[in-house]
């Protein structure tokens, strides 16, 4: 076998081969200076786990669907559901009354089931404010956090939505969905980099 990797090396194809796993052991191929100063930069420029939060907002679009869809404080819970139904959602960004720039906190179909119907309350008469998750308790990103950052923060703190901001305030919302469908294609995107690479398509 290590003859075959230095025989692909030797039959003029630009691949390198950093680390190959054998078992329990790593070959560290000699390669010229010629292809350690440009392939590295050009594995680089791809990458791995690049993806970010702006991309899945990007690929959404604006106008988009439950990209980011809003309430208010003063809103009854009714109309919070119903509009979470009418968009085929999860959750809602809540602002308050007139400051659409201004997160308030979060309501959930979660907080709809353990607050209202467990507690036998009445959507109709309890407004999001009175149980939607509060701002000093919301979880976010930024545009620019990469998408496993944000998948690990769901999964660790058990939660299916998590809304974007920056320093000009709301950019969007994403879902558990949004970013576990990241992560497969770029996972998938690398994959098919590897092959073309292993085949000398670099």
């Amino acid at each position: 076998m290590q003859g075959a990797v230095r025989g692909l090396l030797l039959n003029g194809k630009n691949v390198v081969l950093q680390h190959v796993r054998l078992g329990n052991q790593f070959l560290r191929p000699v390669v010229s200076a010629r292809f350690e100063s440009a392939t590295p930069a050009r594995m680089d420029e791809h990458g791995f786990e690049r993806t970010t939060i702006s991309d899945i907002l990007k690929e959404k679009g604006e106008g988009a669907d439950g990209s980011w869809l809003w309430c208010t404080t003063n809103d009854s819970v009714y109309d919070a559901v119903k509009s979470m139904t009418q968009h085929n959602v999860g959750a809602l960004v809540v602002v308050k009354p007139g400051e659409k720039e201004s997160i308030a906190g979060i309501i959930t179909e979660r907080d709809y089931l353990r607050k209202i119907i467990v507690q036998g309350r009445s959507s109709k008469s309890t407004k999001v404010g009175d149980i939607m998750t509060e701002e000093n308790k919301l979880i976010t990103v930024t545009p620019d956090t990469k998408v496993l950052k944000a998948m690990q923060l769901m999964t660790d703190n058990r939660i299916r939505h998590i809304p974007v901001i920056d320093d000009k305030g709301m950019k969007g919302m994403v879902s558990i969905g949004d970013v576990v469908r990241a992560v497969v294609s770029e996972h998938r995107d690398e994959l098919d980099r590897l092959n073309a690479f292993i085949q000398g398509g670099y």
